[in-house]
């Protein structure tokens, strides 16, 4: 992880700088948390999550990395639709994460982002206008 993080820390695609921020942003998709740091990098850690819309606008993608493809970057991405109710998805992200020993703080990540983009999928219901009664 050092060797590759010491290659990819100041020449990577995913890496934005911006004037008058000290902070590095990455454009990673496996990065949960968008910064540059090792800790979040997923191009170089081992486990690495992230959570995307699902095409049919109803779920989330589920996309993680698997443990003994890491000699075969173009198979180690594994991507599980999670379309069922909120709650459902928000259970198998917690079970995977936890039976899987991935970190406490990508796990929370994770859920927020899939509670994110749950709730920013359910239709826009307008509120029905209330009509007060005249006082005769």
């Amino acid at each position: 992880n050092h060797l590759n993080w010491m290659i990819v820390r100041n020449c990577s695609s995913f890496l934005v700088k911006k004037r008058n921020i000290k902070k590095h942003f990455s454009l990673d998709p496996l990065n949960m948390k968008k910064i540059h740091s090792p800790r979040f990098c997923g191009t170089i850690q081992k486990n690495a999550l992230m959570v995307d819309p699902h095409p049919s606008n109803k779920g989330v993608n589920f996309v993680f990395k698997k443990k003994h493809y890491h000699h075969k970057p173009s198979r180690t991405l594994q991507v599980t639709p999670l379309t069922k109710d909120a709650r459902r998805t928000m259970n198998s992200i917690k079970k995977f994460v936890n039976k899987n020993r991935y970190r406490k703080d990508i796990k929370m990540l994770a859920l927020r982002r899939a509670s994110a983009i749950i709730k920013s999928q359910k239709p826009i219901v307008p509120k029905k206008k209330v009509f007060k009664k005249k006082p005769e």
